[in-house]
């Protein structure tokens, strides 16, 4: 059987742009999967939203993440990333966050060098640690892996908003070299910042795509042609949900029909009815 973390490695090794949207939680997972992608990225800020109605600000615990990552994984068959934020202390802190996600089900987790408590990365008020202890917590999450922890290391830089574009592009250049699996250059704002850091940075690389964020919507070619293996719509599902949610109460409250979603066959469906059913009949 191939392992999540086998077939992720598969979908980074062939050719073309990897797009994935973003998840919270485990429905929404499942409908990316429906909806035919080949991987889903949990996003911490999604699942600080709706787990706590809180913002992106570190609120959220590892203990918090953790459990919904496995309940996310375990509601899917597609590789997923997880947010594993600035990894919750040290560096055993680090390798005990990658262990323990490896075993919720992740095939990939995100690591960044915001100091705690970290903060959305297209939002005011960063700040980034040293390059020797951005440097040292990679240096654990690779330690984790080789150590056979089954999952892959994306590591993520924030210093492109506080220490300027060289210094992020050196980062990402350094966490390669010491056996990241991919790199994340987050919040560059320009075409030209991309262009820049896919031609001076080797190995897969991440471009993180929200409306009216720091980062250009670029086309998927565009994106593709700079050098870019993965795209990512974090907060797309998630919008359109808060969007939704909140079209419909205020059909209700007016006192209408709450048009728009879906009726209760669908519904049922789309939360296994039908599959329950079937094994029900099985065991009879």
């Amino acid at each position: 059987m191939v392992s999540r973390t086998q077939a992720l490695r598969a979908l980074l090794a062939r050719p073309g742009l990897l797009v994935m949207p973003g998840c919270h939680d485990a429905l929404s997972a499942r409908l990316a999967e429906e909806a035919g992608f080949e991987s889903v990225f949990m996003s911490g800020f999604a699942v600080s939203a709706t787990r706590l109605a809180l913002p992106d600000t570190g609120l959220i615990s590892y203990g918090e993440l953790l459990e919904q990552g496995r309940n996310i994984c375990g509601a899917v068959s597609i590789p997923i990333f997880g947010d594993g934020d600035t990894g919750f202390g040290n560096a055993l802190n680090v390798k005990r966050t990658v262990q323990g996600y490896a075993r919720a089900g992740f095939a990939c987790v995100m690591l960044e060098d915001q100091v705690a408590p970290k903060r959305c990365g297209h939002t005011q008020g960063k700040a980034v640690v040293g390059r020797a202890e951005a440097t040292l917590r990679i240096r654990a999450a690779v330690d984790a892996r080789e150590e056979g922890a089954d999952i892959l290391i994306m590591a993520r830089t924030d210093a492109r908003a506080t220490e300027g574009l060289d210094e992020a592009i050196a980062r990402c250049r350094l966490f390669w070299e010491l056996g990241a699996d991919i790199t994340f250059l987050e919040a560059p704002e320009s075409a030209a910042e991309m262009r820049r850091y896919c031609g001076e940075v080797e190995g897969p690389k991440m471009a993180n795509l929200i409306e009216r964020g720091k980062t250009p919507l670029l086309p998927h070619a565009e994106l593709e042609a700079m050098g870019y293996k993965i795209a990512v719509y974090p907060l797309a599902p998630l919008g359109a949900a808060i969007g939704a949610m909140r079209e419909v109460l205020a059909r209700i409250g007016q006192g209408g029909r709450p048009g728009g979603a879906l009726d209760f066959e669908a519904l049922k469906a789309a939360v296994g009815f039908p599959g329950y059913y079937a094994e029900e009949e099985r065991y009879r």
